[in-house]
């Protein structure tokens, strides 16, 4: 698709919906209600913990039912991506089988139309055809129930309007606004599904670090025109995002101040506290049941399969990553310099700032599991110091 500047500004605009125009944040961040449960296979076990914790959190029909529902999934880097020939979803991806078990109960839930995206690292094909190319059959996820669609959201969306501006409240840390596919405009609930893991550069990857994929790379991609967006997508995220060489077509909005630190460590959490607040997710689930520790993605000797056992649920990304951080042993409010935070900042602080949710660990309930008893401490197997001995691995199919 060629999108000339003048028709891609004629066309940008932004929904009526909440999803795209949140209110102002409140002086105090909110918090939610966050569930744990312990899980030890990708079957019938999950959908059943899953559909418990729904029901401990109130029901997810009261977020979901009659509306278009965009499931964000993690299929982060390429999809040759291995850890000691395991498939990618019992390492560093979303396991197939969980994303057809949340489609279902999503559907069971009410929702009208079920969105299955990911900004797919394969040029320019569809998000199918990734998953195909890794192993995965889309027909898992798209007979999981009626009116499923699936969309690589690193190509711009078919019609006439393929971007949508999303304004972050209160000016945002690093960009004021972020042009997204529009499929995320005729949304009215975003759901972020994502594994329990570290990240190199933002120090975990859960809820609130999924969201860095929606930003298109014919946007905020490597070797995008000065003018306006690429037609299709030709690298990843390292110019625009991580180190600030330069800045998005002249289409989109730029930075706020370009003199700030150049350093992934400030902007990675900066991007992602932004688009927390300017797209806040209706819904998170967190599966820990297995994943790696030490980085995002498999890394030799630094990197080791684990199997932590767990899942978590919420309604606010910045509360349920709280809780997250925590069973993974680490402190949500810990600042940088202390883990996991050694060398960036800390997202969920920045996140809070813009009213996106409180991490603090006082203000919010958990249901289900204890966090005490679902405690997995990843740095005993992981981490930048250190690598030791995974412990054994179930055969999780």
């Amino acid at each position: 698709m060629s999108i000339n500047r003048r028709a891609f500004m004629a066309g940008l605009g932004t929904a009526g919906l909440a999803i795209v125009r949140p209110p102002r944040a409140p002086a105090s961040a909110p918090a939610a209600p966050v569930a744990i449960a312990r899980c030890q296979s990708y079957g019938a076990e999950f959908l059943s913990a899953t559909e418990k914790m729904f029901d401990q959190l109130g029901g997810i029909g009261r977020v979901v039912k009659g509306k278009t529902v965009t499931l964000k999934v993690n299929l982060t880097g390429g999809e040759n991506t291995r850890q000691d020939y395991l498939p990618q979803g019992r390492t560093c991806w979303s396991h197939p089988r969980t994303v057809g078990a949340v489609i279902h109960l999503l559907d069971k839930a009410g929702a009208r139309r079920i969105r299955v995206v990911e900004g797919a690292w394969v040029w320019p094909a569809s998000l199918q055809e990734f998953m195909l190319k890794a192993g995965w059959d889309p027909n898992l996820l798209l007979q999981a129930a009626p009116r499923v669609e699936l969309v690589n959201t690193n190509l711009p969306y078919k019609g006439t309007r393929p971007y949508t501006r999303f304004p972050v409240p209160q000016g945002g840390h690093l960009f004021p606004a972020y042009d997204l596919s529009t499929a995320f405009s005729e949304s009215d609930v975003l759901v972020s599904m994502s594994k329990l893991k570290e990240h190199g550069t933002a120090g975990v990857t859960l809820s609130i670090k999924n969201l860095f994929g929606i930003t298109p790379t014919t946007i905020y991609g490597n070797k995008v025109p000065l003018d306006e967006p690429a037609p299709i997508p030709y690298g990843g995220r390292q110019e625009i995002g991580h180190n600030g060489s330069r800045q998005p077509p002249r289409s989109s909005p730029p930075e706020k101040d370009p003199t700030t630190p150049r350093q992934p460590g400030y902007r990675i959490p900066r991007i992602i506290a932004d688009l927390s607040a300017a797209i806040p997710p209706g819904l998170q689930i967190i599966e820990g049941i297995e994943t790696i520790a030490g980085a995002e993605l498999p890394r030799a000797g630094t990197t080791v399969a684990v199997s932590p056992g767990v899942i978590l649920a919420g309604t606010n990304a910045v509360s349920t990553d709280a809780v997250a951080m925590a069973v993974m042993g680490f402190d949500p409010m810990a600042e940088r310099g202390q883990p996991p935070f050694e060398t960036c900042d800390n997202t969920l602080r920045l996140a809070e700032e813009l009213g996106a949710g409180s991490r603090d660990l006082r203000q919010i309930e958990v249901v289900g599991v204890p966090i005490r008893d679902a405690v997995f401490r990843f740095r005993d197997y992981g981490g930048p110091r250190q690598v030791r001995a995974p412990a054994a691995r179930r055969k999780n199919g």
